[in-house]
């Protein structure tokens, strides 16, 4: 291995860091958000086959308002199974029926994961700039092709982040 500086051990080390408490921090967003919307369905179980919920006491929520456009459809219980349920106020306070809604659209609609994601997107264009700043330093081929082998990565990584959030493709279905 060519004779390398501290510096560029340690730009490149802290570059490698940056970009892995990014890839936690994707992780742990998308981990919350799952449990965030499994919090709001326990019990119930989706049947796609038939496109209705069923809640634990075998009552069925049927689609009633659909927004295409959204990627919205809300699901409600017949009002007078929930009203005479003896598990109605553990489930809902509304007299119209209990209702999910559930987003079909492939979204980052969230603030929350949108926060999430700007944070690594963010930690991994500082990274960059950091590796950018350390090729313009080094001397020698083998830094620079160290270098721009990780910056390419991460470039690569940022555009792919980047597009998800623009299109709204993290998660491929949502419910809440």
């Amino acid at each position: 291995m060519p004779d390398v500086s501290v510096e560029y051990v340690l730009m490149l080390g802290y570059a490698v860091a940056l970009a892995i408490i990014a890839l936690l921090l994707e992780m742990a967003a998308r981990h919350a958000h799952q449990r965030s919307l499994n919090t709001s369905t326990v019990g119930f179980t989706y049947h796609p086959e038939r496109d209705v919920w069923q809640c634990p006491r075998d009552q069925h929520l049927f689609p009633v308002f659909s927004d295409s456009a959204r990627g919205v459809v809300i699901y409600r219980a017949p009002a007078s199974a929930c009203n005479s349920c003896r598990s109605k106020a553990a489930c809902t306070d509304s007299n119209h029926g209990r209702e999910i809604e559930r987003r079909t659209t492939k979204g980052l609609e969230y603030g929350m994961q949108r926060f999430h994601r700007a944070m690594s997107l963010t930690l991994l264009l500082l990274a960059s700039v950091l590796l950018v700043t350390e090729m313009v330093r080094a001397d020698g081929l083998y830094p620079h092709l160290v270098l721009g082998a990780v910056l390419a990565a991460f470039c690569i990584v940022m555009w792919r982040l980047g597009m998800a959030m623009r299109t709204g493709g993290a998660d491929s279905q949502t419910d809440v």
